[in-house]
């Protein structure tokens, strides 16, 4: 079991876009091992591969109650969307802080699961929600992006005061 790091806003790594997977082999499959266990270790629902600062476009999720249903989203595309819904949202980049944020309500995603095969999932709810999340952070976007001006500048200065606190302490 490997933790791995996961970066903070206002980290500039967090904003850069991930390159499509070529190929799926035995350290991508360790990767994302890795991933569901910094992501259930956090404790979080999803964790996008530029949150552990590897430009990769892929995902690991699961918003089960029991944290028995994990999914694995290689190079994920959402190919179709239906209606809105409003929903708070939290992010393990932006740990402490919740927000609403205005979402498609249904979603139809392809990708490739861990043994690089082609599926696609028509979904709503929270996992709908969460894989829209985790792809916006594979496009270098975060979900503070949906807020005001002005929320987003005050979630910036409090994680940065509380970096600096911490590495002062250290």
């Amino acid at each position: 079991m490997a933790l791995l790091n996961i970066l903070h806003f206002p980290d500039p790594r967090l904003r850069l876009k991930a390159v499509p997977v070529t190929g799926v082999d035995d350290a991508l499959r360790q990767l994302l091992r890795d991933m569901f266990d910094t992501m259930y270790a956090a404790p979080g629902i999803g964790l996008a591969a530029t949150q552990v600062n590897v430009q990769k476009r892929l995902m690991v999720i699961d918003v089960s109650e029991d944290k028995n249903e994990p999914r694995v989203f290689i190079n994920p595309v959402v190919t179709e969307r239906r209606g809105e819904e409003e929903m708070d949202e939290g992010c393990l980049s932006v740990p402490g802080f919740y927000e609403t944020v205005r979402r498609a309500e249904w979603i139809r995603v392809s990708a490739l699961d861990a043994d690089g095969r082609p599926f696609e999932l028509e979904t709503d709810g929270l996992l709908a929600v969460c894989i829209q999340h985790e792809i916006d952070h594979l496009d270098g976007k975060l979900f503070v992006d949906y807020l005001s001006t002005l929320k987003r500048d005050r979630i910036r200065r409090k994680l940065e005061k509380d970096a600096r606190h911490e590495t002062a302490s250290r």
